[in-house]
């Protein structure tokens, strides 16, 4: 069966407090409605001090996502692994590891916002060694046995219920990010479809005589809305997805490869290009992918567009991919 996953960034732009907390409480309901009908995850982020009000904190998040539901697994895809401390997202991860039973999956990537490292006064130059001090730090940590960090002896508690330890992926679009997770027998998520990049991560493994997997995006990773009118919905709401990939747009440097990359200016180029894309039921089930990643509240979404958006997908996409 596909795997089905539903994303939430809660981007508001200009939004009040009041209409951030409506959307916030939407989002939960929304995440709740998929659970019931089979949807096997939700995916979640983190960016700080965007104008738009990208979610900042997508462990508080995806803990709120995981009390409301039973059955989905919660990604936080990604992390911004050098702007946490190490000891206390080694705690926070292992409480949401035992509330949950083991739902939550963590991939930790670089970040590629130096803006971001200021706004936290934390050295850009140093993103690197601060990574491999976050994942090393968290391994020792799930033992629940004392360790040595930054000079001093500590021990972290509780341990977390999955063993050997929660699901950690390490994320990034760099040979630097596949060698880490080699050196450390972590599954590598690169974040676009890079199949060098998975050629050199497994030449890694066999060098530090480590095990491990990859997790890559297909070569065509849309991200879907669903509507019974995909005309009037891009004549109505293009702006919001135009919103969201023009942002991205301006986030991201040259070398920096996503599977969500888009250089469109205008919303006619943004439906043309197909990174968004916007189907009926039938459309959708007739792409044939292995991967339905739904958007419903992109880009601000309104949420009564995006709650008809996910009603559609579960009822009129879910029950004929599970034929």
């Amino acid at each position: 069966m596909p795997v089905t996953v539903v994303r939430f960034n809660l981007v508001a732009p200009g939004a009040s407090p009041a209409e951030l907390g409506a959307r916030y409480r939407a989002a939960l309901e929304m995440a709740a409605y998929a659970d019931e009908h089979g949807v096997s995850t939700v995916q979640t982020e983190e960016h700080h001090g965007a104008e738009n009000n990208w979610l900042p904190s997508p462990f508080a998040f995806a803990g709120a996502v995981l009390g409301a539901t039973r059955r989905l697994t919660v990604t936080v895809s990604a992390a911004i692994g050098p702007l946490h401390d190490p000891l206390r997202l080694a705690e926070d991860i292992a409480v949401l590891d035992l509330l949950s039973g083991g739902r939550l999956v963590t991939v930790a990537g670089i970040g590629y916002r130096p803006q971001e490292y200021a706004r936290a006064g934390v050295e850009w130059k140093r993103r690197g060694r601060l990574q491999d001090e976050l994942l090393e730090t968290l391994l020792k940590a799930w033992t629940g046995e004392e360790f040595n960090h930054r000079g001093r002896t500590v021990r972290v508690t509780p341990r977390p219920g999955t063993q050997p330890h929660p699901l950690l992926l390490v994320g990034g679009s760099s040979r630097a990010a596949a060698r880490r997770a080699a050196r450390l027998g972590l599954p590598f998520f690169p974040s676009a479809h890079l199949p060098e990049l998975e050629a050199y991560y497994k030449e890694r493994l066999v060098e530090y005589g480590t095990e491990g997997w990859v997790l890559m995006p297909a070569a065509e990773t849309p991200l879907l809305h669903l509507a019974e009118d995909p005309d009037r919905t891009w004549a109505e709401y293009g702006g919001h997805f135009l919103h969201e990939a023009r942002t991205y747009a301006s986030w991201q440097p040259a070398g920096v490869r996503s599977a969500v990359r888009s250089a469109a200016t205008t919303v006619e180029e943004l439906r043309a290009e197909g990174v968004y894309r916007v189907l009926t039921p039938d459309e959708c089930v007739a792409q044939g992918v292995d991967t339905f990643v739904l958007h419903p509240l992109v880009g601000g979404m309104p949420l009564e567009e995006g709650r008809r958006s996910l009603r559609l997908f579960c009822e009129g996409v879910l029950p004929r991919l599970t034929v």
